[in-house]
């Protein structure tokens, strides 16, 4: 039988992910992460000590909900299952002292964010990459993750790498400090300076911050904590209307061809400076003028501009600093080879069904596309 689009669409998004996630899993589920995954930087500092904890949190992040999908079959599914059985091994090497892969969770600083991004995936998919862990695993992770709660995090979006950290520690071991939680929500709530974008501290930035952390991460905390306190759920309605803003300010963002500025820090995550418009969608929250099936066109053009070009991966199938191709120019020196698996969390739909409309919905241009065709379209509103 001949497939429609938005299959072809998921089928290129489930290939092309399992390329970019399966070099990490299988090196660390093997206990060969150190020993195997080369280490780019675009300047003399030495990320060896921090890039692997980048490349398995960051991968989790974007990777579980597709771990986490139901109801798949053929290809996909066993794509699926081999993914969420090295994910699951990972987890225990990363956290196991005895490991020869045990990862940093404590040494210099970059640890906190790395180990947000991971329990952030973990969140993601728990009937995954918890439940089915024995207790000795699980009290390796947990005690791992705690150890970053020496790490004083940075006056901007750090403070919800914190929070994230302690929203995992309360769920799973009702072990979370609610002040450090709070903390970051009310913070953001302040630094809130309106039309959906949040300041990066107390000033703007002309980046994807809002999209690489700071909304994903307080719309998912005061999910999991919802009933929790009534001041954190009292921020639910905003956090989402300032999110959905936000998303249709991107939608607009990407070009004809799929391609989008190249503005701010951290250009080289790649796909996943979209990773909020990414989210909305695999959460059912997408603005009502967002169709879920032109999300996907919009998202699958920025997929294989990011990572289709030549030079986007080296020989042995690892990243490449970069946005479009090998550019190592364009990395910071907080960059290497583990910080780019960020990326990952541009293929969060995949956590839908593959009969939700988003993949199964016909194909529709996505805005730029329209206008830029010429074709009478309403114009861009600010929210109030």
């Amino acid at each position: 039988m001949m497939m429609g689009p938005g299959q072809l669409d998921r089928q290129y998004w489930v290939e092309m992910l399992y390329r970019i996630s399966h070099p990490v899993l299988d090196a660390l589920a093997n206990g060969r992460l150190r020993a195997t995954m080369p280490v780019e930087v675009a300047n003399p500092q030495d990320r060896r000590h921090v890039t692997h904890l980048e490349a398995f949190g960051r991968t989790l992040a974007g990777l579980a909900p597709w771990l986490g999908a139901s109801g798949l079959v053929g290809g996909e599914e066993r794509l699926r299952a081999e993914l969420a059985d090295l994910a699951r091994r990972a987890l225990r090497n990363a956290c196991d002292p005895a490991s020869p892969d045990a990862l940093n969770f404590a040494q210099d600083r970059q640890p906190l964010v790395d180990a947000a991004f991971l329990v952030h995936g973990i969140l993601r998919a728990p009937d995954v990459l918890w439940q089915p862990l024995d207790g000795a695993t699980q009290r390796l992770v947990i005690e791992a993750v705690k150890q970053v709660r020496s790490i004083f995090p940075n006056y901007n979006n750090w403070l919800l790498f914190a929070a994230m950290v302690e929203t995992f520690l309360h769920r799973v071991a009702g072990e979370g400090d609610i002040l450090r939680i709070d903390y970051a929500l009310r913070q953001h709530e302040q630094w809130y300076l309106g039309d959906g974008v949040y300041g990066d501290g107390a000033h703007y930035h002309a980046d994807y911050y809002n999209s690489y952390v700071i909304q994903p991460m307080l719309l998912d905390i005061v999910r999991e904590l919802r009933g929790a306190n009534p001041a954190w759920d009292a921020l639910a309605g905003p956090f989402l209307a300032r999110a959905q803003r936000y998303a249709a300010i991107q939608e607009r963002m990407i070009a004809p061809d799929g391609s989008f500025p190249a503005i701010g820090r951290s250009i080289a995550y790649r796909a996943g400076a979209f990773q909020l418009l990414a989210q909305l969608a695999l959460q059912d929250s997408l603005p009502e003028s967002l169709p879920p099936a032109q999300v996907r066109g919009a998202l699958t053009a920025v997929i294989r501009r990011t990572l289709d070009p030549a030079g986007t991966f080296d020989a042995d199938g690892w990243l490449t600093l970069g946005l479009s191709g090998h550019q190592p120019s364009l990395a910071e020196p907080y960059i290497s080879t583990g910080s780019l698996y960020l990326c990952t969390v541009g293929f969060l739909p995949l956590g839908l069904s593959p009969a939700h409309e988003f993949w199964s919905g016909e194909p529709r241009p996505w805005t730029a596309q329209r206008v830029w065709s010429g074709e009478d379209w309403p114009r861009d509103e600010a929210l109030d």
